[in-house]
C-alpha cells in the first residue's frame, strides 16, 4: 500500500472531529483534500460496473453519495427506515422535516404518491429543475414523509442520478451531501472529507450547473414554495 494512502486516515479524521465554527477547520479540510486528491484521480465519471455496484449497495440498505443537478446528493432506499435514519443523523437533520425523492420517470413515483390530475399533469409536463410537493400516498413511510400527507418528489434530470434509480429499479432518497448549516458538496472529492467512511460509496462524476437547490412548488396550486 502506498504511503500516500495510510497517511490519508489520520488526517480525514481530524478534519471530521473538528467543530462546526472551529477556525481550524476550513485549513484541515484543505490539507483533506489535498491528501484525498489522489484516491479521487479517476473518479470523473462513472462506468457501469460502478453504477452496477452502487445500486447494489442501495438495495443491500446502504447509502450512497452521488451527483445531481446542483451538489452531491446523499441517498438511499426509501424503504429502509435504518438508511433514513442514518442519513438524518449523519446531517444532523430533523425526522420532521421530511425528504426529496428522486426517480428517472414519474411511473417510478406511483408506489409513492397518490397525485390528484392537476399534480399528475404538472409532473408529467415539467422537464425542469423543480421538485414538486404532491399527495403522498397513505402507505408512503412517516420517515419520508415528516408525517405529512404530501410528499416532494423529483424527475431527476441529471444522467448520473436517473441511471442510478433505473439500476436501483427504484426512486431514491436525495438529500444534499452536508451536515446541517454547512455547504453542501460539490465534488465526490469533498463527499470524501466531509463524511469518509460514513458512506458506503460514493458515485463518482461531476454535478450540474445548478447554482442553487431546485425550486420546490406546490402541485396543486402551482405556488412556489422555494425558489431555485
Amino acid at each position: 500500500m502506498p504511503r500516500s494512502v495510510i497517511r490519508t486516515a489520520p488526517i480525514a479524521a481530524r478534519c471530521r472531529s473538528y467543530g462546526p465554527f472551529s477556525p481550524f477547520r476550513d485549513y484541515v479540510e484543505q490539507q483533506c483534500n489535498r491528501h484525498l486528491f489522489f484516491r479521487l484521480l479517476s473518479m470523473n465519471e462513472p462506468s457501469s460496473l460502478k453504477l452496477k455496484h452502487a445500486a447494489q449497495v442501495i438495495r443491500s440498505g446502504g447509502i450512497v453519495a452521488y451527483p445531481t443537478e446542483a451538489v452531491f446528493g446523499l441517498g438511499c432506499d426509501p424503504d429502509c427506515q435504518a438508511a433514513v435514519t442514518q442519513i438524518l443523523d449523519l446531517k444532523q437533520r430533523s425526522r420532521q422535516a421530511g425528504l426529496i425523492l428522486i426517480a428517472e420517470s414519474a411511473a417510478q413515483l406511483y408506489d409513492w404518491i397518490a397525485p390528484t390530475v392537476v399534480e399528475r399533469e404538472r409532473l408529467l409536463a415539467t422537464h425542469d429543475f423543480i421538485t414538486w410537493i404532491v399527495t403522498a400516498n397513505p402507505l408512503t413511510p412517516r420517515w419520508i414523509t415528516g408525517g405529512r400527507k404530501t410528499i416532494a418528489v423529483r424527475i431527476t434530470q441529471h444522467p448520473v442520478a436517473a441511471a442510478l434509480c433505473r439500476l436501483a429499479g427504484m426512486p431514491l432518497v436525495s438529500t444534499s451531501a452536508n451536515r446541517h448549516g454547512h455547504a453542501a458538496a460539490r465534488s465526490a472529492l469533498s463527499v470524501s472529507c466531509k463524511f469518509g467512511r460514513q458512506i458506503d460509496y460514493i458515485v463518482p462524476g461531476t454535478a450540474g450547473k445548478q447554482s442553487r437547490p431546485s425550486e420546490i412548488r406546490d402541485a396543486r396550486s402551482g405556488i412556489v414554495l422555494r425558489p431555485g
